[in-house]
């Protein structure tokens, strides 16, 4: 039987703070140690119109295999002392009792979404719901012959570039992981026990992940030859990633509110990173002939999107998705 409070039991100051924490300790884990620190050598240096300069000797980029093992370790011990935070504040609204801790620990797993879904269709059906948005991008794949098993497709050229470089694990597996348990379950959760509404925990939590985006900024500016070009490419490509990831916010975060757990939002991401933006002006370019199939392709995606997000992703079980306001506790 779960516990109920009649109230939110902390205030939505709090949940903001906790959320600004979790976030600025993220990104903040990236900068502590000099392993995971880019450097780069003054002055400008200006390079080939629309492209980056070659990299000097003695600097820190930011894909050097050094720099991503320093950053993913930080971001993994930055991710775990937010989910101690959770667990602490869920152990002090249970009063700190030794006793409780059993229970502070299962309700934390519970509110992070480290459950597994009761049921196969309950697992599966969520994950498929990014892909059907990709089904303009998915179809043009399938006309390069790029798809699994297709002619252009080979486990050696597309799949094990994507297990075995450092650049690979920090994109597809621990960026992925990390940053959805910290963004989502982790925000989402101090939220939801502070009454936030669903509208409030959909579209405004994610602005945090496309804030904390920002820092590429000096990477950009610096890799482009730190001109008065390089801040313009710099300010043009932050805002955008920063805009296109909080739209993925809205995305992640309803997944994870309608199913309860981590799996749907961190397979969106992953197949998020691999898929890239949709190309749909290069597709229509390279495939003149199919041009109408590629736009009914995209807004077949579109709109079998909006029905899978309504019907594939509730699960009844789901502790953030429940028609009582008030605040359940496994």
């Amino acid at each position: 039987m779960p516990l109920v409070f009649a109230e939110p039991p902390i205030s939505l100051s709090t949940a903001n703070a906790l959320a600004v924490f979790f976030a600025g300790s993220y990104v903040g884990s990236l900068y502590l140690s000099k392993n995971a620190r880019l450097s780069f050598k003054r002055g400008s240096i200006k390079p080939k119109q629309g492209q980056q300069r070659t990299k000097e000797q003695d600097e820190r980029w930011r894909d050097d295999p050094d720099v991503i093992r320093a950053r993913l370790a930080a971001a993994s011990l930055s991710t775990l002392s937010s989910c101690v935070a959770v667990l602490g504040l869920v152990w002090k609204l249970l009063g700190w009792a030794p006793t409780a801790f059993p229970v502070a620990f299962e309700t934390t797993l519970a509110r992070l979404g480290f459950d597994v879904p009761a049921s196969l269709s309950e697992l599966v059906f969520p994950c498929l719901v990014t892909p059907v948005l990709f089904l303009g991008p998915l179809y043009g794949y399938w006309l390069s012959g790029a798809l699994p098993l297709q002619r252009n497709w080979s486990w050696k050229l597309s799949v094990i570039p994507l297990l075995t470089t450092w650049q690979s694990v920090r994109n597809y597996m621990v960026g992925p992981t990390t940053e959805e348990i910290v963004f989502r379950s982790c925000s989402l959760a101090v939220y939801h026990l502070a009454g936030a509404s669903r509208v409030k925990m959909i579209f405004m939590t994610p602005w945090l992940f496309g804030i904390a985006h920002i820092h590429h900024a000096w990477d950009i500016y610096n890799r482009y030859g730190r001109t008065g070009a390089a801040v313009k490419h710099a300010a043009i490509a932050t805002l955008f990633q920063s805009s296109y990831t909080s739209l993925f916010g809205f995305h992640t975060a309803f997944l994870f509110l309608r199913t309860g757990s981590l799996i749907p939002p961190i397979t969106a991401h992953i197949f998020c990173n691999i898929m890239g933006l949709p190309q749909l002006g290069t597709q229509l370019t390279m495939f003149p002939h199919r041009r109408r199939a590629i736009k009914v392709a995209y807004l077949l995606g579109i709109a079998g999107y909006i029905y899978a997000m309504n019907r594939w992703t509730l699960a009844p079980e789901s502790l953030y998705w429940r028609p009582a306001d008030a605040i359940a506790m496994f």
